[in-house]
């Protein structure tokens, strides 16, 4: 019976999984392109409907691409074949998760673009980028929101040239089209090309293969560079170019595991090393 709780428990160790939040709260100061309107929620009813029935009812006003979301393939390519929202299939919405660390490049070159390099640099820490990844970069940009001025670097938000963030340069994603299949690409800053762009190249290409592009993801130093898996759960908004998603991750609970494993090692070791024997018979 003792072996029995142990090996229960060392398996719920190797499976326990935590859930980390990616996304922002969406409220008025919540960013999005210095042109869209402002997230806006006007309350319909708040207060008892009944003699003992409390309500609350809101609406909320806002653009698609506002806080942490999507943009859809038909965002910036207007082609037969290109999904709206409605029209994105639930597996594309999610996969293994990549981090692609550059956020000491970022602090000093706010115009920083990531590259080729950086991806093979993640391979050649983590392997092959997993087929269907979420691929993410992490500038560090978040200390900057919500503060819009810090977030686009400049003093004058209504004048888009003199925007300044990092991003995605479109020779990397172009490699990441060409040689690997991810169904999402994505950045921790408000557009997956950079700030200074007229021609937004990224949006382009993602959209005409179908990727789903992500902006304005949150807390990714909480992530490892591999590891994860990272979910995209957006609104399906029928015709939609892209809307607000509540994005998550999942990874491995290690506190758990650990917990698991410490109950283990007190046990004899004979049933120690008959756990180990019956692991590495399973194993094969």
């Amino acid at each position: 019976m003792e072996f029995l709780i142990a090996f229960g428990l060392f398996l719920q160790g190797c499976y326990s999984l935590k859930m980390v939040d990616l996304s922002y709260e969406l409220d008025s100061g919540t960013i999005t392109w210095p042109s869209n309107p402002r997230f806006n929620m006007s309350i319909m009813h708040r207060g008892f409907w009944t003699t003992h029935l409390w309500l609350e009812n809101n609406r909320i006003d806002l653009a698609e691409h506002t806080g942490t979301h999507i943009d859809a393939p038909n965002h910036l390519a207007n082609e037969a074949g290109n999904w709206n929202n409605h029209q994105i299939p639930i597996e594309r919405l999610g996969g293994p998760g990549v981090i692609i660390n550059v956020k000491s490049k970022a602090e000093a070159n706010s115009d920083y673009r990531v590259t080729v390099d950086d991806l093979k640099a993640w391979e050649a820490r983590n392997g092959r980028i997993p087929y269907g990844a979420v691929v993410l970069m992490n500038s560090g940009w978040q200390k900057y929101y919500p503060d819009y001025n810090a977030v686009f670097k400049t003093n004058n938000i209504s004048d888009s040239n003199t925007y300044h963030f990092p991003s995605w340069h479109e020779d990397a994603v172009d490699w990441l089209i060409s040689n690997r299949v991810v169904y999402c690409v994505g950045v921790d800053t408000p557009s997956t090309d950079y700030g200074q762009s007229q021609t937004f190249p990224v949006h382009v290409l993602l959209s005409k293969e179908n990727i789903i592009g992500i902006e304005s993801a949150a807390y990714l130093d909480k992530l490892p560079e591999s590891g994860s898996t990272i979910f995209v759960p957006v609104l399906k908004i029928r015709n939609g170019s892209g809307g607000p998603a509540r994005m998550f991750a999942l990874l491995p609970d290690m506190d758990v595991a650990e917990a698991n494993k410490a109950v283990i090692n007190v046990l004899s070791p004979m049933l120690q090393l008959a756990l180990l024997l019956l692991l590495g018979v399973l194993h094969f």
